[in-house]
């Protein structure tokens, strides 16, 4: 006789928004590609998202019947979103972990790789950066990262004020969550902030690059990212025109998308390429097909963020092949394996350390062949892996006791 099928495990998954562009967004619809089929699992989300629109952008291959949608009611969703001066979406995660709670006692296990969230009950939670403790308690990071003034922290902590009661957070609670970070630098910051360990796991770079020999690739630059202050990009094109004075032959493509919230340096950046027109080339809004064939026909990237929480742009060129050069501070340090080669703290020593790697090619293929060990790192697959072996690690020590 056979025995019946035992039931999958359900899982709730709460993530504010799914649909492209965005770091969280990837991780959480891999997280999602890794854990279809293998239980049942419902999407709790502000808003609709769109499985097409989402393959296309990320490369997964999610459909409808997959997972199960359920969407903040029209009506609330109207009301919040007309609520100003949230650029961070606080308000919607407030809600969201609040609803979560309410529902969590149908589930096995409630994930999110949305931030630091109270689920009332030990779950899972994949952390880019400790925002709340800034939210709750203190001037919030991300408003000195920008370089806002002081008063605009004090603007936020008064408008976060009543969400504090309505959400009912507890840090005490949300400690208690298995956590995952980007990186190590970022395991480090958590740990700082909240004094518990977390897991580290590199978020996935999906995407096949195109097998380019080196001696073919052209002897340029790529970087990647937002166009925004923090990206640096008018100090890359400087440090990239010093180089060119002995290495005349370079050039730099810069793929990015203008952001809301830094209209300012668009511009600038717009004009900084104009200005440069014979060797630097800006990629507004590039498909993904296009980024992956860019990234894999040159030799070299370059990163400019300092305090970068992982670096998915320097991923995406270890990935292609490509010899990057990076800040040496954040999880970008661990990309490249902490290369003393590829690392600086200044212009001016980025321009000699890219300078004499151009002309020793010894050092590249030194360079090449270490990097390519570490380019399956950063995989969809070996993301994947560890998601489900994670996740079904954390179900087999889950039981109501926990709760």
């Amino acid at each position: 006789m056979i025995s019946p099928a035992k039931p999958r495990k359900k899982i709730l998954f709460v993530q504010r928004d799914l649909n492209p562009p965005g770091g969280a967004q990837a991780v959480a619809v891999w997280m999602l590609e890794a854990l279809k089929g293998l239980y049942d699992i419902s999407v709790l989300s502000w808003g609709p998202w769109d499985c097409h629109r989402i393959n296309d952008h990320y490369g997964t291959s999610l459909d409808s019947g997959d997972v199960k949608c359920t969407v903040a009611p029209s009506l609330l969703r109207h009301a919040i979103d007309r609520i100003p001066n949230d650029p961070w979406k606080f308000q919607r995660l407030v809600l969201l972990q609040r609803w979560a709670r309410m529902t969590r006692r149908r589930y096995d296990i409630t994930i999110t790789a949305d931030s630091e969230l109270d689920f009332g009950c030990r779950g899972i939670q994949y952390v880019h950066y400790p925002y709340q403790e800034d939210n709750w308690a203190k001037e919030p990071v991300h408003i000195k990262q920008m370089g806002w003034p002081r008063y605009a922290g004090r603007l936020v902590r008064t408008r976060l004020r009543p969400w504090r009661v309505i959400s009912g957070f507890s840090f005490e609670r949300m400690r208690h969550n298995l956590t995952l970070v980007n990186s190590q630098w970022s395991a480090g910051r958590w740990k700082d902030v909240y004094g518990t360990d977390c897991v580290t796991v590199y978020p996935p770079v999906p995407g096949t690059y195109p097998d380019v020999p080196w001696q073919e690739r052209d002897n340029g630059f790529v970087c990647i990212g937002r166009l925004a202050g923090e990206k640096r990009y008018e100090h890359l094109i400087d440090i990239l025109a010093v180089v060119r004075r002995s290495v005349p032959d370079i050039h730099l493509h810069i793929i990015g998308s203008a952001v809301d919230y830094d209209r300012h340096t668009y511009q600038k950046v717009k004009a900084k390429v104009l200005a440069n027109a014979s060797w630097v080339f800006l990629h507004e809004a590039l498909p993904r097909t296009e980024l992956l064939d860019l990234v894999g026909r040159h030799r070299y990237g370059l990163h400019g963020m300092v305090d970068e929480h992982f670096g998915i742009a320097v991923a995406e060129l270890v990935r292609g092949g490509c010899i990057a050069f990076v800040p040496d501070s954040g999880g970008q340090v661990e990309i490249v394996g902490n290369r003393r080669e590829l690392l600086y703290h200044t212009d001016e020593e980025a321009v000699g350390k890219i300078g004499h790697v151009l002309k020793h090619p010894d050092i590249q293929a030194d360079l090449r062949t270490y990097l390519d060990s570490r380019r399956t790192l950063f995989t969809t697959e070996t993301f994947m892996r560890r998601i489900r072996h994670i996740v079904a690690e954390h179900l087999a020590e889950t039981n109501e006791e926990t709760c």
